[in-house]
């Protein structure tokens, strides 16, 4: 092999290929000095990827073409701006909604409130990604942007499923004990509840305001990309196993202990007039519990299987491929929860959907006012003249 990379050498040399004469004579440097059985530094194949499209497999000596760059930049572009599009508008709308009918006081809506906010911060970051992406990699934004995007994703992934998870155990509250804790079931305590959850997961999240940007060989800024030294490696580890177990599998186990104990009570109620509710209310049991399957969990099991992926020394080139196609779905399903919460107020039950009523009657009304009084006036003005 050492052989066949001199002829190379010489061969590019005659051709004046300077540049990959550079990268060549280390790269062969470092194979003279390597222990036998061992591969090149990721630094060194991330070179040679710049240099001629080409990455070092270390299961063999079989090369692999990078073609998972323009999968990711096709899938993100295109899935963050539906996501941004579709975010922005639902949410922005629950919230006129919910701020309208501010009068008609409710703890579930300030839950509702406080989710809608988080959803519309996320969002108002997602095209940043997009314009990233469409640019092929190239970060335009500067460094302090590039950590307050990564920073509000994850604030707004955790603080979703903190708000999930309080609504669902005063829900539970509202309808396992429905007497005995009314009190804890009120606006002021909600309004306690979500600053708290804003303060913890603000808190909790600030260490992703460590991921930066930097420069790759080509002199390009780089952002949302993973850790290249085993350092950074280690930290991001602890940091997932921490989040995973706070932030995932504790508030995952109460929402599924809390619907289990809403389910029994409303079957357990066999009377008729109570048929409806009981539907509505396990309707919005099922779909809270499929948006939190289907937006949470892939992503926080792909992200622990990432982070041990790499800290392998030999990852063969498909699982490679394989692995980062898997990031590229299962992080835009996390981001897609910011679509799936307008959803979730819609099927909460009759409350979102009478308070629509309600905006949309006086919408109504108000513009049957104003078009009365425009109507009103000329007549007033035609009286005037014929006096």
């Amino acid at each position: 092999m050492q052989k066949d990379l001199k002829l190379s050498t010489l061969k590019l040399a005659d051709l004046g290929c300077t540049d990959n004469l550079n990268w060549l004579s280390e790269y062969l440097s470092l194979m003279k000095g390597r222990p036998k059985g061992r591969v090149p530094s990721r630094h060194y194949q991330r070179k040679m990827d710049g240099v001629g499209n080409l990455t070092v497999s270390p299961a063999s000596n079989n090369t692999c073409n990078d073609t998972i760059d323009d999968f990711r930049n096709q899938v993100y572009s295109t899935l963050y701006s539906m996501i941004s599009v579709v975010g922005f508008f639902g949410n922005s709308f629950v919230l006129y909604v919910l701020i309208k009918t501010y009068h008609e006081k409710s703890a579930f809506q300030v839950y509702m409130i406080n989710l809608a906010v988080a959803d519309l911060l996320c969002v108002c970051t997602l095209p940043l990604r997009v314009v990233y992406y469409v640019h092929k990699g190239i970060w335009l934004f500067g460094d302090f942007l590039c950590r307050l995007s990564t920073y509000a994703l994850y604030v707004n992934l955790y603080c979703s499923i903190f708000f999930m998870t309080a609504m669902s155990f005063f829900r539970c509250i509202a309808i396992v004990f429905p007497v005995k804790n009314i009190n804890l079931v009120t606006q002021k305590k909600a309004r306690f509840v979500c600053a708290g959850i804003w303060i913890f997961v603000i808190l909790t999240s600030s260490p992703f305001l460590t991921a930066t940007s930097y420069k790759d060989e080509k002199n390009n800024t780089k952002c949302f990309e993973p850790p290249q030294d085993n350092q950074a490696k280690k930290h991001v580890l602890v940091l997932h196993y921490v989040s995973l177990f706070v932030g995932f599998i504790i508030p995952f186990v109460i929402i599924i202990v809390c619907y289990t104990m809403i389910i029994l009570t409303l079957l357990k109620n066999s009377m008729k007039k109570n048929l409806s509710s009981r539907k509505k209310a396990i309707g919005m049991i099922i779909v809270v519990t499929a948006a939190f399957l289907i937006s949470f969990m892939p992503y926080h099991i792909q992200r622990t299987i990432h982070l041990h992926f790499l800290h392998n020394e030999t990852k063969p080139c498909d699982s490679v491929l394989r692995m980062q196609k898997s990031v590229v779905i299962t992080l835009s399903l996390a981001a897609s929860n910011c679509c799936f919460d307008p959803l979730l107020y819609f099927f909460s039950g009759g409350n979102f959907r009478r308070r629509l009523s309600t905006f949309r009657k006086h919408s109504l009304s108000s513009m049957t006012y104003v078009s009365k009084k425009r109507v009103s006036l000329p007549e007033k003005g035609e009286e005037i003249c014929k006096e």
